[in-house]
């Protein structure tokens, strides 16, 4: 049995192959599949099975492209309600790709319809935990209220989870390999290890989950300060429970224009520093510069869905990359082009005064734009507002106007699309980004 991890760092996201016998198996893909396609001609493999282990929230699946492109069979739970064609995968079925036998166990807690893919190979076991056990936390179980046409309370949710951890994987060898599909920097749980994957008895050992406690405890526990959830998440689980266009049509519908300002919703992508030093008046500035940049995150935050928007290129050579990556989250039909800037048609943003502002803080609105879970945990200045930038387009209001804004995150990133979303929304005041000076005050 080969098992082929493949990630997607932006959105912390882990997808899967099996590999045996001239057969492959997909385990949760993301959008674009032709990573899978091109292990699978690197193996001589025929891919022949395409498995979901719930409808995803925080990004886009090519399960039906792949089924449409390869003839694979996809599977999911029948509890998912799955508007394409697929075959049941509940407990009790039983898959074969080459010598290996997947079975599947319910695993309810992060959805109702959560699957754990069971692969045995000789005295080699494997575990696809899809969003059910992470590395050192279990999937959230608060985004079925806000995520989807299915709905399902948080509460019982959270019950089910703790069912499921105490019942559902005590069959299972301590040596079995422990593969979630995301890590450390999703948002769809709170502790996540950065390991990309373990044992079934490093968790039974390590995991806050399995450790003894009563039902009302884990429960407790788990539904305790959850990240925020970004407006694409319910958005996405409706996509995916009725299948994605095939990601090479669904990028064609947009326009790129060279050298041009159009009016509506624009994103800026560049580095924040160019962007301070010429943009379209009222843009966004929300940087894509590597994968280490969690611009899929923060557009379908700031973003609603099926809002229409812009996006402004450096070069037009980022064109197919920023597609790829508005594509990951189904934005694409929401873009209507992709633009290169005239220079001479752009304003300067304003430059904090670092010295003034470190003597006279009192001379400063300071807005707080981190996760309220990160406020929580202890502010860098206490006069600070905390207005969370995935809410910030609904509470800028609240902010007084009677001082420059001051506007922070925890590094640098976030604070360069608060302060230019509060510029665009606030126009008779002076706003500011601290950027990575918040090093500065930590």
């Amino acid at each position: 049995m080969i098992i082929k991890q493949f990630e997607y760092s932006p959105l912390a996201h882990y997808s899967y192959a099996i590999i045996s016998d001239g057969e492959m198996a997909i385990i949760d893909p993301e959008r674009d599949p032709m990573q899978y396609y091109e292990l699978a001609y690197e193996h001589e493999a025929k891919i022949v099975a395409v498995i979901e282990t719930h409808p995803h929230a925080d990004f886009i699946s090519s399960h039906l492209q792949i089924h449409e492109e390869t003839g694979a069979t996809i599977y999911n739970s029948e509890k998912l309600g799955a508007d394409y064609p697929h075959v049941a995968f509940d407990e009790g079925d039983t898959i074969s790709i080459g010598k290996v036998t997947l079975s599947a166990i319910n695993t309810p807690g992060h959805s109702p319809d959560s699957i754990t893919i069971v692969a045995r190979s000789g005295k080699q076991t494997a575990l696809f935990t899809g969003d059910t056990l992470f590395i050192g936390d279990v999937g959230r179980p608060d985004l079925r209220e806000k995520a989807g046409n299915m709905k399902a309370k948080r509460q019982e949710l959270a019950e089910m989870m703790y069912h499921t951890i105490q019942n559902k994987f005590n069959e299972l060898p301590d040596d079995a390999l422990v593969y979630p599909a995301h890590g450390a920097g999703s948002l769809c749980g709170k502790n996540l290890s950065s390991d990309k994957s373990s044992t079934l008895g490093n968790e039974r050992m390590g995991n806050w989950a399995f450790k003894k406690q009563t039902k009302e405890d884990f429960v407790n526990y788990l539904l305790d300060s959850q990240p925020f959830i970004p407006s694409y998440f319910g958005f996405n689980v409706d996509i995916n429970k009725a299948g994605a266009k095939n990601v090479r049509k669904a990028n064609a519908d947009f326009i790129f224009r060279l050298n041009t300002i159009e009016k509506g919703l624009i994103i800026d992508i560049r580095n924040a520093a160019d962007f301070k030093k010429g943009h379209v008046p009222g843009s966004i500035n929300i940087q894509a510069n590597s994968q280490k940049d969690k611009f899929e995150t923060l557009l379908g935050s700031i973003v609603e869905p099926k809002e229409s928007f812009h996006i402004v290129i450096d070069n037009p050579y980022e064109m197919d990359s920023i597609l790829d990556r508005v594509s990951k989250i189904g934005y694409e039909g929401q873009l209507k082009s992709v633009l290169t800037l005239e220079p001479h048609q752009l304003e300067e943003g304003s430059i904090l005064d670092l010295p003034d502002f470190k003597k006279n803080p009192s001379n400063y609105t300071i807005v707080d734009i981190r996760n309220q879970s990160e406020i929580n945990d202890g502010k860098f200045f206490e006069q600070a507002l905390a207005h969370p930038l995935n809410d910030l387009r609904n509470t800028y209001q609240e902010i007084p106007q009677d001082k420059p804004i001051v506007v922070h995150c925890a590094g640098g990133y976030r604070s360069a699309a608060g302060s230019s979303l509060l510029s665009k929304l606030m126009k008779n005041v002076t706003v500011l980004d601290l950027g990575e000076n918040i090093t500065e005050f930590k």
